[in-house]
């Protein structure tokens, strides 16, 4: 069960598009300015066309017809110069806006508790930070000027059929009750159904990446097949939901030919009438046509693109869901400056739902460059305890103290983060030097492998860079903690992805990088407990044994069973 992100309602977006927009207002006036030139100029097109028409029936000269087919030309070289311009400068503005949305929503997503991310789904926030803002960027760049565009040449085309004479104006006005019903029977059911549409994705992306991420586990319990449903389920749930969209979108320019016709229609009728009375000349009758015809293209783009403002306002409120956040709202962690210990954690309970507890009464007390060991069979609490130490997790009931200063967790999922090897590494210490770098790197045993890439340290990695093994990544993070230097370290079996080779290397590379640090491992091999100072056993999200390996190894309980059953599967292989 998945418990999303907050979603931004409609008039906090607004607030939040107004703030955005602020900074760029000249600019966005100036844009307005090229469009609204650029349409004008365009606008001369019908008039110029019905003058032509006029002169043929009047028996006008040639000369002039060529001066006015040249006035056309022109008209078009305007038109397409100052629309480029104006198209290009709003496209620009929505670009600076949607680029600092993104920036808060980073700079938010970064702020808040794992724990909310985790309860939230993966799905959720990759999603909003990949498939909003695709819908979002694919609007500003060609949505918005186009809709502007629209909106801008129905107004003029509008006032220039009531020039040509204010009949025109309201036999083309027939078409708007419809065409206004029809927007908002729409709208009325395309909005929820985006928004739905969106959270499906999202829920089907959290579930095909906690699969994948899942997928060893899955095998072993032979659940594949229940995991492949589930999967496809929300797959399947997604698809109904486009393709209810698309249906949707059928009647919706089904209805809006009615309204062309009908408008189209009371046009010609009302110029034939006028004509025949000599209210106006032939020519002026056709240009009113053209007008209207010219219309089309403008009035189905605007009422079309509300298909895609409806699918950009659905991600404009998931992102501003996020980037408004207040990290005032984060629950402080508890650290104190003890003398003694430097880890403390009293009468500790902690339950993902409610009920349903996964620690109970944990009290464990770590002494200031003590490595523990945190032990146990699967499903134990082991790494529930260390996210919770960590501070990932709130405890449900109970205490965790650890001194000032930052806690740092280190998984078997490392990332490696995109650009130089360099710039990843810095990451943990924006202002270390070069030699501090290397310094950390010699460390942890990777730098004779990073001076053999192609560039050393300069080298691009992580998407579209040079592509690191699993080991080599961990050790990148194990150089990242040396950087960061934090007092209190936890290893969530962060040597486990890198093989049995790749695990003895990043076993002497953990040791490196934890001396001097206070330390808790949750041990994957229990050859790493043998080197703690103490080794915790969780049985049943409780602390079942607690002492050195070398007292709890003679003793008949829970870890000597499992010392047991590590020393026999080592010796079947």
């Amino acid at each position: 069960m998945t418990d999303l992100l907050p979603i931004a309602t409609a008039p906090r977006t607004r607030a939040a598009l107004r703030v955005l927009v602020r900074p760029h207002r000249a600019r966005l006036a100036g844009a307005l300015a090229l469009l609204v030139a650029g349409t004008a100029a365009g606008l001369v097109t019908p008039p110029l066309l019905g003058r032509i028409v006029d002169l043929a029936t009047s028996g006008g000269s040639v000369t002039a017809i060529v001066v006015t087919g040249a006035g056309l030309v022109a008209a078009a070289v305007i038109e397409a110069g100052l629309a480029g311009l104006g198209v290009a400068l709003l496209a620009q503005v929505g670009e600076g806006m949607l680029a600092r949305l993104r920036e808060r929503f980073v700079e938010s997503a970064l702020r808040l508790p794992l724990e909310q991310v985790e309860r939230a789904g993966a799905g959720d926030l990759t999603s909003r930070v990949t498939n909003d803002v695709a819908v979002i960027a694919e609007a500003t760049r060609s949505a918005l000027p186009e809709f502007t565009r629209a909106l801008l040449t129905i107004g003029l085309t509008l006032a220039g059929l009531a020039v040509l004479d204010w009949r025109f104006l309201v036999a083309a006005l027939i078409a708007v009750p419809v065409q206004a019903y029809t927007v908002r029977w729409y709208a009325r059911r395309a909005v929820p159904l985006y928004a739905r549409q969106r959270v499906a994705v999202a829920a089907q992306q959290h579930h095909l990446l906690s699969t994948i991420d899942g997928a060893p586990t899955i095998r072993a319990f032979r659940l594949a097949g229940e995991h492949g449903e589930l999967v496809a389920s929300r797959s399947q749930q997604a698809v109904d939901l486009l393709l209810r969209g698309i249906a949707l979108q059928t009647r919706f320019y089904a209805r809006l030919h009615v309204a062309e016709f009908l408008g189209l229609a009371a046009v010609l009728a009302t110029g034939f009438f006028l004509v025949r009375g000599d209210s106006v000349s032939l020519g002026t009758a056709t240009a009113a046509a053209l007008y209207f015809h010219g219309l089309f293209g403008p009035i189905n783009v605007a009422l079309a693109l509300v298909d895609d403002a409806q699918a950009a306002a659905s991600g404009l409120d998931r992102l501003v869901g996020v980037a408004d956040l207040d990290p005032a709202d984060e629950p402080p962690a508890e650290r104190r400056d003890d003398v003694a210990h430097a880890v403390v954690v009293s009468g500790l309970d902690f339950s993902y739902r409610a009920g349903r507890p996964v620690l109970h009464g944990i009290d464990l007390t770590i002494a200031r460059g003590e490595r523990v060991a945190v032990v146990g069979s699967s499903g134990a609490g082991k790494t529930t305890l260390a996210k919770v130490i960590a501070g990932v997790h709130q405890p449900t009931a109970g205490t965790v103290t650890v001194p000032a200063g930052e806690v740092a967790l280190i998984t078997q999922e490392v990332h490696v983060f995109a650009g130089t090897l360099a710039d990843d590494l810095r990451l943990a210490r924006p202002d270390a030097t070069d030699d501090e770098v290397r310094a950390a790197l010699t460390a942890v045993d990777a730098l004779d492998w990073v001076e053999q890439l192609p560039d050393g340290v300069e080298t691009e990695v992580g998407s579209g860079g040079h592509v690191l093994t699993a080991a080599q990544a961990q050790q990148l993070a194990f150089a990242r903690l040396i950087l960061a230097d934090p007092p209190v370290a936890i290893l969530d079996e962060a040597t486990a992805e890198a093989g049995s080779a790749g695990a003895r290397l990043l076993e002497r590379v953990a040791s490196a990088a934890l001396r001097g640090r206070t330390a808790v491992i949750v041990a994957h091999r229990l050859t790493q407990a043998m080197t703690a100072d103490r080794v915790v056993v969780l049985q049943d999200g409780r602390i079942a044994e607690i002492g050195s390996h070398a007292e709890l190894i003679t003793r008949d309980g829970p870890y000597a069973v499992l010392w047991q059953a590590w020393s026999d599967q080592r010796a079947q292989h």
